[in-house]
């Protein structure tokens, strides 16, 4: 028994993200018709009312999403949120908020709602939309206990969560794995260019860089050692593996991730407090 039986859930934007979030509720034995989604855009409402999905026109009516969910999930552009949600901010009375607009604070959130405090606020990142995401979640003192469940169990649908204590982390979340997977796919891009350089055609040099992008993601998943250890193990005296993370040291390849993920969380920060003014 699932904590999100027979929750009504509603979603504020039908776009990529709400569309992965879905499929994983689906996923995990939710009905299709407890799920609502509020989209002004015609071909949406129609494809998600197609799969089984309750569509509103938030144009029509704003307030037809929110009043009568358990759970209000905000999948719409920051720029857009405050137009978007303050239609609708009279009919929220004890509804689970979750936000997944990057750089708004439950704090900026909150003012939108006109002080609306029952907020979570979410960092998924694009590979929830095969159910494999990696998500940080952050809620306002007002949260309870069964909030917190809830808000859990919308994310874990898609994927790995994780709760912050502070909402500054969010920005940490950020550079860790909300804009992380693009790293991912950096590195692979670098090694299938050179594979195809060394000799390999592309499809040789693709699958060998995925599968092995994949084993070593899934050996650090489920070993005891820690990744340095990992790394040391396969490294012999002497031999390849040696000479190519000799390198990656001589480099300081350790030191350009670092600056990346700092340069993730610094413009995170900024684009926090741009949203503020």
């Amino acid at each position: 028994m699932s904590v999100l039986d027979n929750k009504k859930i509603s979603f504020i934007g039908g776009g990529n993200m709400a569309q992965a979030l879905i499929s994983g509720l689906i996923g995990c034995g939710i009905q299709p018709n407890l799920i609502t989604v509020a989209d002004p855009n015609l071909s949406v409402r129609e494809q998600l009312a197609a799969k089984g999905l309750n569509t509103v026109d938030p144009t029509a009516d704003a307030n037809a999403a929110v009043i009568d969910a358990d759970i209000v999930v905000l999948a719409v552009k920051p720029q857009v949120m405050k137009a978007v949600i303050g239609a609708f901010a009279d009919a929220l009375s004890t509804q689970l908020v979750i936000s997944v607009a990057a750089g708004l604070s439950t704090e900026l959130l909150s003012n939108m709602l006109n002080g609306y405090r029952n907020i979570v606020r979410a960092m998924p990142n694009t590979p929830a939309m095969i159910q494999m995401g990696a998500t940080g979640l952050y809620g306002t003192d007002n949260i309870s206990a069964e909030q917190k469940e809830l808000a859990t169990a919308v994310m874990e649908a898609s994927g790995l969560v994780m709760w912050v204590e502070d909402e500054a982390h969010m920005h940490a979340v950020t550079a860790v794995s909300g804009s992380a997977p693009a790293y991912m796919f950096y590195f692979i891009e670098s090694m299938v260019d050179k594979g195809i350089a060394l000799g390999l055609d592309t499809e040789q040099a693709s699958a060998l860089a995925l599968q092995t992008m994949i084993g070593a993601a899934k050996m650090a998943m489920d070993s005891e050692d820690a990744p340095a250890e990992l790394r040391r193990k396969v490294t012999s005296p002497n031999g390849t593996t040696q000479a190519a993370v000799e390198s990656m040291q001589a480099n300081d390849i350790g030191r350009q991730i670092g600056e990346a993920m700092q340069a993730c969380y610094d413009r995170s920060q900024a684009l926090s407090e741009e949203m503020s003014k």
